[in-house]
Order: C-alpha cells, then sequence, then structure tokens
C-alpha cells in the first residue's frame, strides 16, 4: 500500500497543471467517512506549498449543522448524513474561492463534536485551497452544483470492509465499547457511504 507522501508527490504534478477558473485553484478531495481525506489533504497542501504553490485546507465538516439544530430536527442519530450539513453555506465559500482576497471559513472540532465559526483562514497568499469532504461529488440538490466549481477533482474509494474496519476502530478510539462502536459504525456511517457511492458524480481522478 503506498503512503499519503507517495499517493501525494504523484498528485501534484497533475494539480499544479489543472487549468484554473479563476487566481485561486480549487481542488476537490472526495470521499466516504475514514476513506484517508483529511490526511492526504494535509500531505498535499505541505508538499505543493514546498513546491511553490502555497495551499490551504477548507474541511467540509466546518459544515455541520449544530446538534441542537439536528435534535430539533430528528436527525442527530443521523449526523455526517447529508441533510445534516450547510450546504448552501459550503457552496457559498467555494464560489468566493477564486477571486477573495481573504476568506474565514469554519472547523469541526471531533473531540467537542461541534463546529467553530470563523476558526479557519484563506488568506491572500494562498493560491490552491484543497477542500475535502464526503459530497463534494454528490448528485443531490445543491450538491450537485458543487461539481461544476472544481478545477480538479480527486475521488478516495477503498473497498466498503476496509471502510467498516477504520470506522469501528475510530469510535473505538473515542472510547465507545466494541458493540457499541460496531453498531455506530454500521447504523449511520456505513450507511452514508454507501449513499455516497450510489449517488457518486464523476472525479478527475479516482484512487
Amino acid at each position: 500500500m503506498r503512503s499519503p507522501d507517495d499517493i501525494a508527490a504523484a498528485l501534484t504534478e497533475k494539480i499544479l497543471a489543472a487549468p484554473q477558473q479563476g487566481r485561486r485553484k480549487r481542488v476537490a478531495l472526495v470521499g466516504a467517512p475514514a476513506s484517508g481525506k483529511s490526511t492526504l489533504a494535509q500531505v498535499l497542501a505541505r508538499q505543493l506549498t514546498q513546491g511553490g504553490c502555497p495551499t490551504g485546507v477548507v474541511p467540509m465538516d466546518g459544515f455541520h449543522l449544530d446538534n441542537r439544530i439536528l435534535s430539533s430536527l430528528g436527525l442527530l442519530p443521523r449526523k455526517g448524513a447529508p441533510e445534516t450539513f450547510d450546504a448552501e453555506g459550503l457552496l457559498r465559500l467555494v464560489k468566493a474561492l477564486p477571486e477573495a482576497e481573504r476568506l474565514f471559513y469554519p472547523t469541526f472540532d471531533r473531540e467537542e463534536d461541534l463546529a467553530r465559526a470563523g476558526a479557519g483562514l484563506i488568506d491572500g497568499q494562498c493560491n490552491c485551497v484543497i477542500v475535502e469532504g464526503n459530497y463534494l461529488l454528490f448528485d443531490a440538490p445543491i450538491w450537485r452544483e458543487l461539481a461544476a466549481q472544481w478545477d480538479l477533482s480527486i475521488r478516495l474509494d477503498p473497498p466498503l470492509e476496509v471502510l467498516q474496519q477504520r470506522l469501528i476502530q475510530r469510535w473505538l478510539d473515542f472510547g465507545l465499547p466494541p458493540d457499541e462502536a460496531r453498531e455506530r459504525a454500521i447504523r449511520n456511517d456505513m450507511k452514508n457511504a454507501r449513499l455516497i457511492l450510489e449517488q457518486a458524480l464523476p472525479a478527475t481522478i479516482t484512487l
């Protein structure tokens, strides 16, 4: 299995060569939960920056709706499903990325299980932004409008059995007992993973 550094090295040249729609390039890194998006995004950004293209990362998870809103809508058990994100807010930010001098974006605190408004910054020195998330190439209202925004899109597509193992381990690492970790992974996370596959729009590159 190739390391994130090796994968990023192979992708860097393709990202740099991709034509762009504005002064700042937008790259989508999409995949199911636990597909390795966050790790690869950080390694890619580091390598691109070291190669002379200052690059930032915007995680889609910052657009999670607050748990209080999800509870009021009866959606808390489905957290991570498409309807539990602020899709309109994400689309507005992605559309602004090419030309805005400076942009603030929300981040997600996984340990606290909440989004933090204005916790991230894309500044004027940034020439490329990697947006990483589950539904960046998703064939559903609002979400599908994102597909036209990307200068390059990369899909991570590990086998479902690998995803399930990683998701169970993720919940174990957060302190859940084995039965509860497995139930949470299968009942919600794997349901979302299958939905992403079933309603996937084409990517420029699939790994």
